[in-house]
């Protein structure tokens, strides 16, 4: 037997008991008041693009300090699918998501519809709908369009507000939330 099995802990249960501790962590972020209260040591994000097909499910801050790989892979994943253009998308935002993900306490990935967009990409889509914004955070890379199957769009928006860390944007026509690192505020669209 290895030391690992007669202490009755082997690699496999610690690697589980860790990724335990990320779906159970409340993830935080210090600069913004009232964020969440006791959080804990590990951020984890959780999407799929039903534009790309491409999932990612990773843990991208561990013990006060971002993961840079694993913040790089975000980056990519959260990229203009129009355009293949990326972006390094501001911390805060994906902390907000990853906050308000955990609140709503939902097994789900969220479905990311709009992270960042390019000026070209967002010309066409304001060209389209009065609903887009000239100057949208989306092209700073500091907001994401969300949608949750198992949750309303008035639960995500309530998770995304109580962060007070930026505004929120409820669509319910069109079923998704808008979070952004910006002014706190909040609108209907």
């Amino acid at each position: 037997m290895t030391k690992s099995s007669t202490s009755g802990m082997t690699r496999r249960a610690l690697l589980g008991a860790f990724a335990a501790t990320a779906v159970a962590a409340a993830p935080t972020y210090s600069n913004a008041a009232g964020f969440l209260r006791g959080g804990g040591d590990i951020r984890r994000i959780r999407m799929y693009s039903g534009r790309t097909g491409e999932r990612i499910d990773m843990v991208y801050w561990v013990d006060g300090k971002y993961i840079k790989d694993a913040v790089k892979e975000v980056n990519h994943f959260m990229r203009d699918w129009r355009t293949d253009q990326s972006k390094a998308m501001d911390l805060r935002t994906i902390d907000i998501m990853a906050a308000s993900h955990n609140l709503l306490d939902a097994d789900e990935p969220y479905m990311l519809l709009s992270g960042y967009r390019s000026p070209q990409t967002n010309a066409m889509l304001r060209s389209k709908s009065r609903r887009v914004a000239r100057n949208s955070l989306h092209m700073q890379g500091q907001a994401a369009d969300l949608r949750l199957a198992s949750r309303s769009v008035s639960q995500m928006a309530k998770a995304a507000m109580s962060c007070r860390a930026g505004g929120v944007g409820q669509y319910y026509r069109s079923n998704f939330v808008h979070m952004d690192c910006g002014v706190v505020r909040t609108w209907r669209g």
